[in-house]
């Protein structure tokens, strides 16, 4: 099942939805109204705002999907709209915690010349950094070497500490794509990456959240990057050195996960950073991310002064 965050009218808040293979997107809130009334079954309230619905995690997304079942059985085509008459937001918006890994390729690693961390890396980005699928990454004249960065980002589905790494799978809701976009000049100037990591309005997220039985194996998944159609990055999630239950163990060792919160896994070689010459992005560049089962995220770029 694909989550979206949408809306048909220009300036309405974003709702709670779903892509279907029709390439439709149906509104989840109305269509689970809809089955009360034709149905009479008790079908769990789920928030239509799609950060609070995210809050739910885990309990949210069972109630979706029995509505999108509903629907589909009953061939119901009403509360369905086309892809090109809704704009799709940033699948959440406003997460509790957006958690990021470092160089958690080994050839990224090298390519950055650091050794392979002996423990994950972690930073984090807040969400004044987010944007959707439809929005353009911000080239901060602050600048002038700005990075992409292709990153399997997992969505937590409920509470998670001290979670063992067997366990780790039942506290995810789903994966999205992360473009983990890096302020190089103002990330180095420091030893603490923050400030080039989480300028406003610089990371894309999406285009939707997948929920986690539609995508069979997380750990062997295509991840690549383009600039202008260019291939940059070109790997599988195989090669993380450390994987998402180890992930989810490490830093739910360290402090709770909730519902809603967001891990960006890491990135692959190919950065801009480490081409002959630099590869940085530049005003009016298109970036795009795909990564398999999930879809593909493209956003352009352009500069504000």
């Amino acid at each position: 099942m694909k989550l979206v965050s949408f809306r048909n009218k220009k300036d309405a808040p974003f709702r709670i939805g779903v892509l279907l293979d029709t390439n439709k997107v149906l509104d989840l809130q109305d269509a689970s109204k809809q089955m009360r009334l034709e149905s009479g079954e008790a079908v769990e309230e789920f928030p239509v705002n799609p950060d609070s619905f995210y809050k739910v995690g885990l309990k949210a997304v069972k109630g979706a999907k029995l509505v999108v079942d509903y629907v589909l059985s009953n061939q119901i085509k009403s509360l369905q709209y086309d892809r090109d008459e809704i704009e799709l937001g940033t699948p959440i918006s406003r997460p509790g915690k957006i958690i990021c890994v470092g160089k958690n390729y080994a050839e990224h690693a090298a390519e950055m010349n650091s050794d392979v961390p002996d423990h994950p890396v972690l930073f984090a980005k807040f969400a004044n950094a987010l944007i959707g699928p439809e929005e353009v990454i911000v080239k901060n004249p602050l600048t002038n070497k700005l990075d992409y960065e292709a990153e399997l980002t997992i969505v937590i589905g409920k509470e998670a500490s001290c979670v063992h790494k067997e366990d780790a799978t039942d506290y995810i809701l789903g994966y999205t794509i992360g473009n983990d976009i890096s302020a190089r000049d103002l990330q180095k100037r420091t030893p603490q990456w923050l400030q080039g990591k989480t300028l406003d309005r610089s990371t894309p997220v999406g285009p939707w959240v997948v929920t986690k039985e539609a995508v069979t194996d997380p750990a062997n998944l295509a991840i690549r990057s383009f600039v202008n159609g260019e291939e940059r990055q070109s790997s599988n999630t195989k090669h993380l050195i450390f994987d998402i239950p180890y992930l989810i163990e490490f830093i739910s060792s360290i402090m709770t996960l909730e519902a809603g919160d967001i891990i960006l896994t890491g990135t692959p070689s190919g950065v801009g950073l480490a081409m002959d010459p630099p590869g940085f992005l530049n005003d009016g560049d298109t970036v795009t991310v795909e990564i398999e089962s999930i879809g593909k995220l493209e956003n352009k770029v352009e500069s504000r002064r």
